[in-house]
């Protein structure tokens, strides 16, 4: 099975917000390109070791593009046919990269209840199934392998390697991650205070659903791996401050980061006067930035979705 990578790939962003070190936890500089490389290991090994996987059978799984990467490539390697189940608002290098892995692709375009695509997508891996009993879904809202590669590796890298660590901020997508982590601290490190930090419109944590575009964060349909017992603060961001967040790091510190990280970041700066100075912070950072340049960094694609008005910074398109 593919090695991950080295782990401590760190990145102190100096002067973020006054005389708090800040340390982004680079998680995309793996062969897959974002944490989901863990994920998508431990999904499979636990449905191997499980007796679940096995010679024959089929992965499907369903992935806003980050996942379907990863599946894409360990599938490869240990020879299982992989399906992924996406939407409209996957990026095209996702798709490119998961097809050249000899993935199938599926474009799921009808939404769900809550105006996303989730409910949908799933509804389609489930008729998948029905028609041929040989797909076998990873499920990674609903399998405990998922937030149990955070628990085993992201959250106790995390202690090991940046020790003096106070305060750590996760994003909240298919909250693996963050659930991993969360467990991790609470069992290990209580006094780590954790941030969660989800899209405005996501109802991972709120009960409105609104239309989100940016893939990473937050879901139309609340993931049975959540338990929000074990998360006491969550901030929610708008997409508009994610990529005026994305377009001045990138300026302003030459890091071209995911829409993930640039949201998580906005909750930063937000809680900064809360935070003490000299208190160590470490934001978990997904992915770059690269696969979001036909969104993020793009300026028509900012113009056509959000109006010129609501992005300071000339990018790319």
């Amino acid at each position: 099975m593919m090695q991950t990578y080295s782990a401590n790939q760190y990145h102190k962003l100096d002067n973020f917000i006054g005389d708090v070190p800040v340390y982004l936890k680079i998680e995309g500089l793996n062969p897959a390109g974002s944490i989901k490389l863990k994920t998508a290991i431990s999904l499979i090994e636990e449905s191997e070791r499980l007796g679940l996987l096995s010679p024959g059978r089929k992965v499907i799984e369903s992935s806003s593009g980050n996942l379907g990467v990863a599946l894409s490539m360990i599938c490869a390697q240990r020879g299982y046919p992989f399906t992924c189940i996406t939407d409209p608002n996957v990026n095209q290098v996702s798709v490119n990269l998961m097809k050249a892995y000899g993935a199938e692709v599926i474009v799921c375009d009808t939404r769900d209840r809550n105006g996303g695509f989730l409910g949908a997508r799933i509804a389609l891996i489930q008729e998948m199934i029905r028609q041929d009993p040989r797909y076998f879904w990873t499920n990674q809202y609903a399998n405990p392998a998922n937030p149990l590669a955070h628990y085993n590796r992201t959250a106790p890298e995390i202690l090991q390697q940046r020790p003096n660590c106070k305060w750590l901020f996760v994003g909240a997508g298919t909250t693996g991650t963050l659930i991993g982590c969360a467990r991790y601290l609470r069992e290990k490190a209580p006094d780590v205070k954790l941030i969660a930090v989800d899209t405005v419109g996501s109802i991972n944590f709120q009960e409105v659903p609104r239309k989100r575009l940016i893939p990473g964060l937050g879901t139309s349909r609340r993931p049975e791996i959540l338990d929000r017992e074990l998360v006491e603060h969550i901030e929610f961001v708008d997409e508009v401050e994610t990529i005026r967040m994305c377009r001045s790091v990138a300026l302003d510190y030459g890091l071209l980061l995911g829409g993930s990280t640039g949201t998580v970041l906005v909750a930063l700066k937000r809680l900064w006067k809360q935070i003490p100075a000299g208190d160590e912070v470490v934001v978990i950072s997904p992915d770059m930035g690269e696969r979001y340049l036909e969104t993020i960094y793009s300026d028509q694609w900012c113009d056509a979705n959000f109006g010129s008005q609501m992005y300071q910074h000339s990018m790319v398109g």
